[in-house]
């Protein structure tokens, strides 16, 4: 007797190579970021609120250049609720910016590594507004990506970084931004969501950005434009991921940024993390696969 099993179809082949994609942009914007925050060469680093508006600003002039070409995407407006993309995208925005803030003043591996607590948030939010069950495998979730958190930013040691407490902003805002895009994601379409999210961190970051503005070099421009086209193919290819595979089994794959994000430190700033960083980066990651496992249980 022959047993048949059933291949995946073209279409789910291709969700963990989309989400490996998108892994690697996502860690390559806060390399470009840390480039930008630190300044090429002997040139000044750009501030935050800065650095986020270029994200914003050329991501959603590249998202124009492509509805002009692909007019058959471009997604109507009629209907959105507005009130809940404008909060979300402020929670975006925020998130973005501690985040450009952190790793320009510290290891990209271990403020990546700190940001991937906003699963937790999430979590505490979601038992909060959504009414979800807080059981024993999350709880315990939350004390592995805790201790993880601890031991990367060694408090009460000379090693101790303050600019930690900016990935630790980014958690926040992103765990809180998790919720409001579960929301959206009921009844919005992917591009008007991309859009109009693009659209209005465009318009904030912008105006924020006047008040700490500083003219960028001859090579700092198109470092802009780069982190804002590298940031919407990132969301780009991990839309289509999370379209083609089982959220339980494509979502985790998304925690190799921290892998790329130290490959891509060690390679072009010689940044060796200590045997601590890679400890609390591993319990950090097991927490939130823990989590999102008990999320699908």
């Amino acid at each position: 007797m022959t047993l048949h099993t059933e291949s995946p179809t073209p279409r789910a082949s291709l969700a963990i190579p989309f989400m490996l994609g998108a892994s690697c942009l996502v860690a390559a914007t806060s390399i470009i970021a840390k480039a930008l925050g630190t300044g090429p060469g002997d040139l000044a680093g750009l501030h935050p609120f800065q650095v986020s508006a270029g994200r914003f600003v050329f991501a959603f002039l590249t998202l124009m250049l492509f509805l002009l070409a692909s007019p058959g995407n471009r997604p109507s407006l009629a209907g959105a609720n507005w009130g809940l993309h404008l909060v979300r995208s402020l929670c975006g925005w925020l998130g973005v910016t501690s985040v450009f803030a952190a790793v320009a003043r510290m290891p990209v591996a271990d403020a990546t590594a700190i940001s991937f607590l906003s699963p937790l948030v999430t979590m505490g939010l979601a038992v909060a507004m959504l009414g979800e069950h807080l059981g024993v495998r999350k709880i315990a979730a939350a004390l592995l990506a805790l201790s993880g958190a601890v031991m990367i930013l060694k408090p009460g040691t000379d090693a101790f970084q303050a600019a930690a407490f900016f990935a630790l902003a980014a958690a926040v805002f992103m765990g809180l931004e998790a919720i409001f895009i579960k929301r959206l994601s009921e009844t919005e379409p992917v591009m008007r969501v991309l859009v109009i999210n693009n659209g209005i961190g465009a318009i904030v970051s912008s105006v924020v950005a006047c008040f700490f503005w500083s003219w960028p070099s001859g090579l700092q421009w198109p470092l802009l434009a780069m982190l804002g086209a590298v940031m919407v193919s990132a969301q780009t290819m991990l839309i289509q991921a999370m379209k083609r595979g089982d959220a339980s089994a494509v979502a985790p794959v998304l925690y190799s940024v921290l892998v790329f994000a130290a490959i891509y430190d060690m390679t072009l700033y010689g940044v060796v993390p200590d045997w601590l960083a890679v400890l609390g980066g591993l319990l950090i990651l097991s927490g939130a696969l823990l989590l999102s496992r008990a999320r699908t249980a």
